[in-house]
């Protein structure tokens, strides 16, 4: 990203009891009284973690009575503390969400509210692609704040000192890359793990490539993913795996730690790493002059596969958004309104955190590589949600395990799609 989608991705010891202080009061009953909304978010880095917390208390100040309590957690924190309250029927006020298949399960449970009448006088000044994940059989049930592709990272000077010239547009030119890269002495990828999602990528986006845009979608839809097209994007991931690219100890690795995958790139210890728009900020805020590659840094789609049903152009990635709980005070929502308007968007793409959703706010883009990713979003002829949010949770959870299971070495290509096809039945 998990930004993060994966900044995506640590606050313990505090109770889930202590974390929902106010989700279920009787602010709502009284609009005009005093409110408190209770808000979760994964931005617990710099620079959207003080950006969020300035905008939260300028909105305390023009509603005078109104008290935003947040609570920043770190992204697998933070999915397994909502887990938990969701499990309790206690969703917190104002939370992060991704869309897809997690959104759907809680709105089959009645966790959420649905926001499309509220939003009506507003939701046209977003990116329509962006709010699709948030969207359940035509009812918005969540408000995206950016919206983004995965790719790769690159460390320039490492490429050049490793000879290579141009980024390769191909799965044979990536593999090439890879070895040139090795061979110099040079970890070509950072890769956390131990936190499965980031190796998930690799495997989505060449099922894409194999079997073109739609692929992973069927698949879900019929329940099967033991097809040739998906044996074959395991077959050409294991080709990578194989070459042994990624860093000492990357099966431990987090991402977003002082040792973890983003920390590793940025402090020049591998030449790329494959992940969402927000890799620069969370790269810097784990560098030690807060200032991260800057020029040195440079981003590249996904290769093609040669044969291929699918194009360089189909992206895979999604956006970053927040949910409002069932029990919310009626401010809530007027509160994620304010943080979607078009000055605390320029704010928030200012930092090169974020991609704005909102399309006045996108000419505030400043970063030549969040420009690169914006372009490319603007000319997608094709887009999957993360698997892991795409899918129901527990089939998301398989895509991940299996993936990891294949990197590992565990397992073969073939029979990580007959796991991830056994989980898919039982949905």
């Amino acid at each position: 990203m998990r930004l993060s989608r994966r900044s995506l991705m640590g606050l313990a010891g505090a109770s889930a009891g202590a974390l929902l202080l106010g989700a279920c009061s009787d602010d709502a009953a009284d609009p005009d009284g005093a409110q408190t909304v209770n808000w979760w978010h994964i931005q617990n880095t710099e620079p959207m973690l003080s950006v969020w917390a300035a905008m939260a208390r300028e909105y305390e100040a023009a509603r005078g009575n109104l008290k935003v309590e947040i609570q920043p957690l770190e992204n697998e924190a933070f999915k397994a503390k909502l887990t938990t309250a969701t499990q309790a029927g206690s969703p917190p006020d104002l939370f992060q969400s991704w869309g897809g298949g997690v959104l759907r399960q809680q709105v089959e449970a009645g966790l959420v509210k649905d926001l499309t009448a509220d939003v009506q006088p507003w939701i046209g000044n977003l990116l329509p692609v962006s709010v699709e994940p948030f969207t359940i059989d035509g009812k918005i049930y969540g408000i995206p704040f950016d919206v983004g592709m995965v790719g790769f990272w690159y460390n320039k000077d490492l490429f050049t000192r490793a000879g290579v010239a141009a980024v390769p547009t191909t799965w044979t030119e990536f593999l090439a890359a890879v070895s040139r890269i090795k061979a110099a002495g040079i970890t070509p990828i950072a890769l956390a793990g131990k936190e499965k999602w980031p190796a998930h990528f690799y495997w989505s986006y060449l099922a894409m490539r194999i079997g073109g845009p739609t692929a992973l979608q069927q698949a879900g839809t019929d329940a099967n993913f033991d097809t040739p097209d998906l044996v074959a994007a395991g077959t050409r991931f294991k080709e990578l795996v194989d070459l042994a690219p990624f860093q000492k100890d990357f099966l431990g690795a987090d991402y977003s730690s002082p040792d973890g995958q983003a920390a590793t790139m940025v402090n020049g210890g591998a030449a790329m790493e494959l992940m969402g728009q927000w890799a620069p900020s969370v790269q810097a805020s784990l560098s030690a002059d807060k200032k991260g590659l800057g020029d040195k840094l440079g981003f590249f789609p996904f290769p093609a596969v040669d044969g291929g049903k699918g194009k360089v152009s189909d992206v895979f990635g999604g956006g970053n958004g927040f949910a409002v709980g069932r029990d919310a005070p009626s401010a809530t929502v007027d509160f994620l309104r304010a943080l979607l308007e078009a000055g605390n968007q320029r704010k928030s793409a200012a930092t090169g955190a974020v991609l704005p959703t909102v399309r006045d706010a996108v000419d505030a883009i400043a970063d030549p590589n969040g420009k690169a990713v914006a372009a490319s979003l603007a000319a997608a002829t094709g887009f999957q949600l993360y698997l892991d949010q795409a899918y129901p949770p527990a089939l998301g959870q398989q895509v991940n395990d299996s993936v990891a299971e294949l990197v590992a070495g565990s397992k073969t290509p073939e029979q990580v799609v007959k796991d991830i096809t056994t989980v898919a039945k039982n949905q």
